[in-house]
């Protein structure tokens, strides 16, 4: 049986640190071929909030995806080193939204996680704005 690989491209941010904030999540195919993209407001938290509500959204859809093997990108250099084990997570806020997401890595046969440039994030930051923008019409 041949394992699915998926990438998958998050985003997080808000305006302003708390602030009104969004959520991007793209998945390609192991073709490049888009599977699914997804935005969500989620209500006034700060960007490193933001950046891991959008791992944990990435990687629950790679598993409903049933992924074996996943590419997590991200552009956020402290969520990336934090997931890898590079850097501690001090942050009290942060730590449960760590948690789940170490567990939800958990669930694949096989991951890496990259740190890109924003500039290869567009299309995530895309859906991060059009998720704030229209949050604020709700």
């Amino acid at each position: 049986m041949m394992n699915k690989k998926l990438s998958i491209y998050v985003d997080g941010g808000s305006r302003g640190n708390p602030g009104p904030s969004g959520i991007g999540v793209m998945v390609l195919d192991s073709r490049g071929k888009r599977v699914k993209n997804f935005s969500k407001y989620i209500g006034v938290v700060t960007n490193n909030v933001a950046e891991y509500t959008a791992v944990i959204y990435g990687l629950q859809e790679a598993l409903i995806e049933k992924a074996d093997e996943i590419e997590l990108n991200l552009d956020s250099e402290l969520a990336a080193r934090q997931l890898k084990g590079e850097y501690r997570v001090k942050n009290s806020g942060i730590k449960p939204l760590f948690e789940q997401a170490l567990h939800l890595l958990s669930g694949f046969k096989k991951f890496t996680i990259k740190h890109i440039a924003r500039e290869k994030n567009k299309e995530a930051d895309k859906l991060v704005n059009k998720a704030i923008n229209l949050g604020g019409l709700l």
